[in-house]
């Protein structure tokens, strides 16, 4: 199972705690709890999908390695695939929008409150995910940033706690604005660039527009020098 596993999944799987029981939201083909309880690292899974044909594939993939006893698939939207009584205490939810993300764990927010773990893969808008996980009392423990088939893609791992992030913290991550590794450096290097050419591109009679492309290239090229 693990050749199905992409990348950022491999990544995602390493968050999750021995012993977990996971929900899986927007499971697809439920690659990632197979793999999971193929390698022995849960022995209990919900795999929540909404879409009727990406459901269908993860009931056959599952009933395939012969693991209905340990993955249950569910049609449902987001965090009704489950119920207090199921005792879930990871959720993973990967490959969609940030905000989409935060509106999904808002819908079912009080389901939260048993859950020991949240592992969340945003495909964009991660600043407003992390004012979510910030303003409704989850706080990051861990990031990670990595690259696949020439796309950025960030992981943020979120527990029960307070925190409070600055503004740079939740916009570049309190991680990895710490870490700065090649691939972050690259990644607001690459939206820098961008932001340089859209400003070059703003008549200066537009000072409103510009001040604001300024500021935000500021604050990438603060982040990326590690100035403060």
């Amino acid at each position: 199972m693990e050749s199905h596993l992409s990348k950022r999944l491999r990544h995602v799987a390493a968050y999750v705690p021995d012993g977990a029981k996971l929900l899986d939201v927007g499971s697809d083909h439920a690659y990632l709890p197979i793999f999971l309880v193929e390698a022995g690292h849960i022995q209990e899974a919900i795999a929540g999908e909404v879409v009727k044909g990406p459901f269908a594939s993860a009931l056959k993939n599952v009933s395939q390695y012969g693991l209905t006893e340990h993955i249950e698939v569910r049609l449902a939207d987001g965090l009704a695939a489950f119920e207090v009584r199921d005792a879930v205490d990871c959720i993973t939810i990967c490959g969609m929008g940030g905000r989409l993300i935060a509106d999904i764990l808002a819908t079912g927010k009080e389901k939260l409150q048993g859950v020991e773990r949240l592992i969340l893969q945003p495909n964009n808008r991660e600043d407003e995910l992390r004012a979510w996980l910030s303003a409704n009392a989850f706080r990051i423990i861990a990031e990670t940033i990595m690259t696949e088939n020439g796309k950025y893609y960030e992981i943020i791992v979120a527990e029960p706690g307070q925190q409070s992030l600055t503004d740079q913290e939740q916009r570049f991550g309190p991680f990895l604005s710490q870490e700065r590794s090649s691939v972050f450096v690259a990644k607001w290097q690459r939206e820098l660039d961008k932001l340089a050419y859209v400003l070059s591109c703003v008549p200066e009679a537009r000072a409103a527009e510009r001040a604001s492309i300024s500021q935000k290239i500021k604050a990438i090229e603060e982040v990326i020098s590690h100035e403060s």
